[in-house]
C-alpha cells in the first residue's frame, strides 16, 4: 500500500491510500468525520484478489484539503471530486466499482445518478436514501453553533466520554476490546475541517429523498448495513427493494461500522459481491 497525494480537476488536494495498481478499479469512499483509514486495513487483501483499491480522504477530512467555507462542501463537490480522483488515477471516462459508507454512501448515491455509465458495480453501507432520521434541523444547527464557535477541537472536547448518535453494543465492545480505537476515532473527528463539519452536517439533514431516483439504476448493487444499525435498517432495506436486482446483507453483531465490528462478515459479504461482478 502507498498513500499520496492527487492534484484533482476540482481544485482540491486528495489524499489517498491505495494498493494493487493495474487492477480492477475500485473506489472506497468514508463517512461523515471517516478518513482513508476505515479501509485502508483491507487495501492489500483486495490488492491480492486482483483489485486496484483506493481509498480517499474526502475534502475537509483526514490529510485532504480542508476549503475554509461552509458552501465548499455538499453531496455534489464531495461526488465531484471522486469522480476527478477516478479521471486521475484510472483515465477519463474509465469504468470503476465504487462504495460509500454513511455519508459517503450519500455521496455515492449521488454519483451514480450522475455517471451511471461510469460504475461496474455500486456497495451502499450503513447509509440512507434521504435526510437523516435520528437528527432534526434544529439539533444540527446548535450543533454547527457551536463547532463555529469553538472549532472542531471543542467540539471534540466537550463530546469526550459521550455516548455518539450511532453508537451500538458492537460499537461499545469494540471500543471496549480494541486498543486504540476511541484515540482513532478521536483522531479522525480532529482532523475534519469546522467548515466540513458543519457543511456536510447540513447537507445530511436537508437532504431530499433520492429514492425514486435510485429506481432508475441499472447497476449492480449492494446494500451493508449492521445488524443494530437502527437508523439505517429500514432505509438500507428500502434501497435494496428501490434498486433494481439489488442485494442486502444485513451482518450480525454489528452497528455502524461493521468492516471494524464484524470484520469477518463484512469481508464475505464484500467479496463474495466483488467476485459476482462481470467483467
Amino acid at each position: 500500500m502507498q498513500t499520496k497525494d492527487v492534484e484533482l480537476s476540482t481544485g482540491v488536494r486528495a489524499r489517498i491510500s491505495e494498493a494493487g495498481a493495474g487492477g480492477r478499479p475500485f473506489l472506497l469512499i468514508h463517512g461523515f468525520t471517516g478518513a482513508k483509514e476505515d479501509f485502508t486495513d483491507w487495501l492489500d487483501p483486495l490488492a491480492d484478489l486482483g483489485w486496484h483499491a483506493v481509498a480517499i480522504d474526502n475534502r475537509g477530512h483526514g490529510e485532504s484539503d480542508k476549503p475554509a467555507d461552509r458552501s465548499d462542501y455538499s453531496f455534489e463537490l464531495l461526488a465531484a471530486d471522486a469522480l476527478a480522483l477516478a479521471d486521475e488515477v484510472w483515465g477519463a471516462d474509465a469504468r470503476f466499482v465504487l462504495l460509500g459508507h454513511s455519508m459517503g454512501g450519500m455521496v455515492a448515491q449521488v454519483m451514480a445518478m450522475q455517471a451511471a455509465d461510469r460504475l461496474d458495480g455500486l456497495i451502499l453501507m450503513d447509509t440512507g436514501h434521504g435526510r437523516l432520521s435520528f437528527v432534526d434541523r434544529d439539533q444540527a444547527m446548535k450543533v454547527v453553533s457551536i463547532v463555529e464557535d469553538r472549532g472542531i477541537d471543542g467540539l471534540a472536547d466537550l463530546m469526550a466520554g459521550r455516548e455518539e448518535p450511532l453508537s451500538t453494543p458492537a460499537h461499545e465492545r469494540l471500543l471496549a476490546e480494541r486498543e486504540g480505537y476511541a484515540e482513532f476515532g478521536d483522531r479522525k473527528l480532529r482532523a475534519t475541517a469546522t467548515a466540513a463539519y458543519a457543511g456536510m452536517l447540513l447537507a445530511m439533514v436537508d437532504a431530499t429523498d433520492r429514492l425514486d431516483a435510485l429506481r432508475n439504476l441499472s447497476i449492480p448493487t449492494l446494500v451493508l448495513v449492521g445488524e443494530q444499525d437502527a437508523p439505517l435498517l429500514r432505509q438500507s432495506g428500502n434501497m435494496a427493494e428501490a434498486i433494481p436486482g439489488a442485494e442486502l446483507a444485513v451482518l450480525p453483531d454489528a452497528g455502524h461500522s461493521p468492516q471494524f465490528e464484524n470484520t469477518d462478515a463484512w469481508w464475505k459479504a464484500l467479496t463474495d459481491f466483488l467476485s459476482s461482478l462481470p467483467r
